[in-house]
């Protein structure tokens, strides 16, 4: 899918959009006992999101949406 854009929504939340501005759907950081994970959702419709999974690092939740 090539570049992602990864826009703060706000402390912990992003916005993953395409580099044409088409957004794919949001990565949340969620703290745990061990450590923090990144859970990523991918936008479905307009007001639909599915999970696509729960990662340690930030980067390898976006890689979910290439």
């Amino acid at each position: 899918m090539g570049t992602l854009i990864l826009h703060p929504v706000r402390d912990g939340l992003w916005r993953v959009s395409a580099r044409n501005g088409t957004v794919l759907g949001h990565i949340e950081r969620r703290p745990t006992p061990d450590g923090d994970r990144y859970s990523a959702r991918r936008l479905v419709f307009a007001t639909l999101t599915r999970e696509v999974g729960e990662f340690w690092h930030l980067a390898d939740a976006a890689d979910c949406f290439r």
